[in-house]
């Protein structure tokens, strides 16, 4: 399932309505109608959620490696293709939300995130060496492609017994991981063009045997 998920920026929360219901807010702000203007976006990708108290028990409780705010909370905002909707103190109600003015970060980064076992789905990451290692869910490797791509791997990946993710031409990928644009000194952004055709090449999940994960340990590949 695709979505989003916004949260209040305490600096631009002039009415102090963070963490409040849609009650409060009509009695802070005179209107119930929501403020985007004061929301940052803190996600977007997918997850292994069907519905949106899948999302709720997921981001409240159990966290997400590429999530960049709070646990999931009262006054938080889910968007998904049904809409946008108001985490209240009972249950997600769906309100109006302007996305366009809600305040994205200038630092992030447009990645292809690939997971094991899943299709692949853009997302975005601080452009931060710890944001790196935690979208991998530990120390990072890069893996140069020859078009100004390199896929982000966990570099101990295979000795802590990660999962088969994609194979490429001459070994395979475990774990969590992601595609970026590579300027030769650092990751950026991914173009349109990249984005689309990394999509269409690792489309289809794969299982990849542990014997054969076992057989590549400590195998370096930098070009492909």
């Amino acid at each position: 399932m695709r979505f989003q998920i916004y949260q209040i920026n305490s600096d631009r929360d002039k009415n102090r309505v963070k963490f409040m219901g849609l009650k409060d807010i009509k009695k802070f702000q005179g209107a119930a109608k929501i403020d985007s203007g004061i929301y940052d976006r803190v996600f977007i990708g997918d997850a292994d959620c069907e519905n949106l108290e899948d999302i709720y028990k997921l981001f409240n409780t159990e966290g997400h490696r590429l999530h960049r705010g709070h646990s999931l909370s009262v006054s938080d905002i889910v968007t998904t293709d049904d809409g946008a909707f108001f985490c209240d103190r009972i249950g997600l109600q769906k309100v109006e939300f302007d996305k366009s003015s809600a305040h994205v970060p200038d630092n992030l980064i447009r990645v292809l995130v690939l997971e094991p076992h899943r299709a692949p789905y853009e997302s975005e990451i601080p452009n931060t060496l710890e944001s790196q290692q935690r979208a991998v869910d530990g120390l990072i490797q890069y893996i140069e492609n020859e078009d100004n791509t390199v896929i982000v791997i966990n570099e101990e990946g295979k000795i802590n017994g990660m999962e088969g993710n994609r194979q490429i031409e001459g070994d395979v990928l475990v774990g969590p991981g992601f595609i970026a644009g590579f300027s030769g000194e650092s990751i950026c952004s991914l173009t349109d063009e990249q984005m689309q055709r990394f999509a269409e090449k690792f489309a289809e999940p794969e299982k990849i045997p542990t014997e054969e994960i076992e057989s590549r340990a400590g195998f370096f590949f930098q070009a492909w």
